[in-house]
C-alpha cells in the first residue's frame, strides 16, 4: 500500500479536494482505495453526504481504542464513496477531543499507522485528509504516510501559513529520523490577477525542489463536483481541475 497525507496548517487551501481529486483518479485506473478522514469538520466525509455530528462509526472510535485496533476495521468504520472502487473511514467531530483526553498517552501517534497495517492487503493507495493544526490527528498523518502533499493557494496569506508546515517536516524528520518526501502543490490559481501570479513565482522560488511544476487552477467545476458528492473527473473529466489534477498524479506517480 502507498500511503499518501494532503496537509497544511491552513485551511481553505484544496486538502480535500486534492484527496477526493487524487483518490477517484486512482480508482479509474483500477487501484484500490480508500480515504481516511482525520480533520474533525469532516469536510472529507461531508463531502460524501455523511454528518460529522451524527455518524456512529469514525476514526474516533480508532483511538478510543487506545491502539487494539478491531481485526474487522473495514466491516465496522469503513463507507462506501460515489467513486466505485474508493472507499473512507469517516471523521466525526468528536476527534476535537482527541487532545485533550489522550494525546499525552503512549503510542498515540501511530493509532494511523497500525490502522493501515491491519488494511495493508486490502488497498493499493490510501489517503489522509488532515486538520489544519499541529497536533495528535495531524502527526498521526505524518508518522504514517510516505509522500506527504502540500496544497498552497497561490496568494500571499496562503505563503506564510506553509511556512509553519514546513518547520513541522523539519521536525518531524528530525524525530522520526528520515526523510519525509513532500511536495507543494499550488492552488486556486487565476492566471488573470497579478497576485496570483506573484505569489506562485514566489513559491516556485522559495520551495525549489519542492514544488509541482504546474498548478490547480480556479474552476467552479470543483465546487459543482463538491455540491454533488462526486469527484471532479465524474462529473466533467475534461474541465480545466480535471485536467489538471490528472496531471498531477501522472508527476506523483512517477516520483
Amino acid at each position: 500500500m502507498h500511503v499518501w497525507s494532503i496537509a497544511n496548517q491552513k485551511g481553505g487551501v484544496g486538502k480535500t479536494t486534492s484527496v477526493v481529486s487524487l483518490g477517484a483518479l486512482l480508482a479509474e485506473q483500477g487501484h484500490r482505495v480508500v480515504l481516511f478522514d482525520l480533520d474533525p469538520q469532516g469536510s472529507l466525509t461531508s463531502y460524501f453526504g455523511l454528518n460529522p455530528d451524527e455518524i456512529e462509526y469514525s476514526a474516533f472510535d480508532l483511538f478510543m481504542q487506545k491502539g487494539k485496533i478491531p481485526e474487522n476495521v473495514s466491516e465496522d468504520i469503513m463507507v462506501e464513496t460515489s467513486v466505485p472502487g474508493m472507499k473512507m473511514i469517516p471523521a466525526s467531530t468528536a476527534l476535537a477531543t482527541l487532545e485533550r483526553n489522550i494525546s499525552q498517552q503512549e503510542g498515540m501517534g501511530l493509532i494511523v499507522s497500525k490502522t493501515l497495517a491491519k488494511l495493508w492487503d486490502d488497498f493499493d493507495y490510501a489517503l489522509i485528509d488532515t486538520p489544519p493544526l499541529l497536533g495528535v490527528l495531524l502527526i498521526n498523518s505524518l508518522a504514517a504516510c510516505e509522500k506527504l502533499l502540500v496544497p498552497v493557494q497561490t496568494e500571499f496569506l496562503a505563503l506564510k501559513g506553509l511556512e509553519r508546515m514546513v518547520h513541522t517536516i523539519q521536525m518531524v524528520t528530525r524525530s522520526q529520523r528520515r526523510e519525509l518526501d513532500y511536495m507543494v502543490i499550488p492552488t486556486m490559481f487565476d492566471r488573470r490577477t497579478q497576485a496570483s501570479i506573484k505569489s506562485l513565482k514566489m513559491l516556485r522560488e522559495q520551495h525549489e525542489g519542492h514544488i509541482w511544476d504546474l498548478a490547480i487552477p480556479v474552476d467552479t467545476k470543483l465546487r459543482d463536483a463538491s455540491r454533488e458528492g462526486q469527484a471532479i473527473s465524474q462529473l466533467d473529466g475534461e474541465s480545466r481541475g480535471a485536467r489538471a489534477y490528472k496531471s498531477l498524479l501522472k508527476t506523483l506517480l512517477s516520483t
